[in-house]
């Protein structure tokens, strides 16, 4: 796989494979994928980990969801009918008059719903931040005199915002504290910025630091380390991949998972989110039928998954996948970025959760925005891996190397994690965010909303599904001075709207009780307990002491 137009797959069996060891499959399955899942004497280990909802709305709830978007889109044609005659003031980019003869920069239809629905809701997005994204914040406060179009500031903070929204889920993403001395030493040492590739001045030793560390963490032979997560994605998998390939992709899957993708020029076929069935039945067609016209057999066939689904918060099933790709002779690309640090007894992701080798996996991707409290991302995995992305991947060739204060950053967590600093405030970081998530959710089912997926992923959604409630209910917690993440379409479907919740271990039982508190009065006043499960009206919230992490 190392080299776009590697060897081929068919009929189960993995062609020119000498020439790359490191993505040997392994011995396949007998008698179907579960056989896999049974292995040790553990019959139904995996399946006590895999507990996930999705339930689905009152159909009256749907019903209005829709009603209230067409109503919507009526208002807003006849607005652009207002407009287009001159009777009300367009604050959309347009065309000039003496370029209306040339080809469209601007597509009136393609931007009609930012034009007349998302814009009557921005001021919930992209709130300016004048603090560490801590448990707590301060947000500068803006108010808009034309319905959103601008906004100016009113000089005014909110102070102490309870933060749900940051991926800050260890509480490593915090102000200046003297345990943060050795990235002081290294600004003054090494500066801010690196001015060079990594090909070419831009290779540290703090670099290479990162990597053996990271390689360690995971327990894999090599690592690499990238300046930006997205680039991550999207600059790698054209590395692995290429014409005459065929990726199989999640649904659900991150944009940057998608735009690497479709840079590849790989054949793309989705597989419905999680569900084993569908992917092995595109993987026995792909190695039934090939390719398209040709039926020549697949260069490659790689499976692109990640550990957590950031709008779903559901988990992958990678004992299944794992077993399906070694059964069919596939590839496993895996993008731990939500997972990594918060998943796993030790934080090692979706792997260590599941108790799996190392080597079911055979690309390991992720990020350190989010358990790391920094920036950038890595890939790992078999070293023949991590020396062939080092030469051919653009995200090494043409990128800016990763500043030596964030990878400082990133050593000083990993090394906090894995116990390196003398310290168990790593382990005890993970237990209390695991801890934290449990609660929260148990709470957020007994007070009766409908929240989707793993019982044990920190990125909690609460379904709000009509898009007046999504704006009456961010600006409704703003109040109470708790900050939230409300989501809508096209990042969702049009009609599952909602809130995503990021729980932390910084934050405290009385923190999470507030929130709770808020939600219960929310939930009331804006009709939002959907749920049909719903255990009490108004549950006890747990009345015991709270306790702040060690310094």
């Amino acid at each position: 796989m190392a080299n776009p137009g590697g060897g081929a797959v068919c009929n189960g069996t993995l062609h020119n494979h000498k020439t790359q060891p490191w993505l040997q499959s392994g011995n396949g399955t007998k008698n179907g994928i579960m056989k896999e899942a049974q292995q040790n004497g553990k019959p139904h280990f995996y399946e006590n980990l895999i507990v996930e909802s999705f339930e689905e709305a009152p159909l009256h709830v749907l019903v209005f969801t829709y009603m209230g978007y067409g109503i919507g889109t009526l208002f807003g044609y006849f607005r652009d009918f207002l407009r287009n005659w001159g009777i009300e003031k367009c604050n959309a980019a347009v065309e000039r008059e003496e370029q209306k003869d040339f080809v469209p920069l601007y597509q009136d239809f393609e931007n009609f719903y930012t034009r007349n629905l998302y814009m009557r809701i921005r001021d919930n997005w992209n709130r300016p931040i004048c603090s560490a994204p801590g448990p707590h914040f301060d947000v500068v406060e803006r108010v808009s005199d034309d319905y959103n179009w601008t906004f100016r500031f009113t000089g005014r903070i909110i102070k102490d915002v309870i933060n749900m929204g940051s991926y800050n889920f260890l509480g490593l993403a915090v102000k200046y504290n003297e345990s943060m001395k050795t990235i002081k030493d290294v600004l003054e040492t090494y500066g801010s910025g690196v001015a060079s590739t990594r090909h070419e001045m831009g290779t540290l030793d703090k670099h290479k630091e990162l990597e053996d560390l990271m390689a360690k963490f995971l327990n894999v032979e090599a690592a690499m380390v990238f300046g930006m997560g997205f680039a991550t994605n999207s600059m790698n998998i054209p590395a692995l991949v290429g014409k005459g390939c065929l990726i199989l992709s999640d649904e659900l899957n991150h944009t940057s998972i998608v735009l690497g993708a479709r840079l590849s020029g790989a054949t793309i076929r989705p597989f419905k989110h999680n569900n084993i069935e569908d992917l092995e039945k595109l993987l026995r067609e792909a190695i039934i039928y090939g390719q398209p016209r040709t039926r020549r057999a697949w260069k490659k066939i790689l499976i692109l998954v990640e550990g957590i689904y950031s709008m779903e918060g559901s988990i992958v099933n990678l004992p299944q996948i794992v077993a399906l790709k070694k059964k069919y002779k596939a590839y496993l690309y895996m993008d731990e970025a939500h997972s990594i640090g918060a998943l796993g007894p030790t934080g090692r992701g979706v792997r260590e959760f599941f108790g799996m080798n190392p080597d079911d996996v055979d690309v390991y991707m992720g990020t350190f925005t989010k358990s790391f409290g920094s920036s950038g991302g890595y890939i790992a995995g078999k070293k023949e891996l991590v020396d062939y992305l080092r030469v051919h991947s653009h995200s090494a060739v043409y990128a800016t190397s990763m500043s030596p204060p964030i990878a400082e950053q990133i050593i000083r967590s990993l090394k906090l994690i894995m116990g390196l600093d003398g310290t168990t405030q790593g382990l005890q970081r993970i237990q209390q965010l695991a801890k934290n998530t449990k609660y929260f959710r148990e709470k957020l089912k007994e007070l009766g909303f409908i929240i989707y997926g793993n019982d044990k992923s920190p990125v909690v959604p609460v379904l709000l599904y009509m898009p007046s409630k999504v704006a009456a209910f961010a600006r409704h917690m703003l109040e109470r001075k708790i900050g939230v993440v409300v989501v809508g379409f096209p990042a969702t479907p049009l009609a599952e709207a909602r809130a995503r919740f990021c729980i932390s271990a910084a934050h405290t039982q009385e923190m999470l009780d507030t929130v709770l508190e808020a939600l219960d009065e929310m939930g009331d006043l804006l009709h939002l307990k959907y749920s049909r499960h719903r255990k009490s009206a108004r549950p006890v919230l747990n009345d015991e002491m709270s306790f702040e992490l060690d310094d």
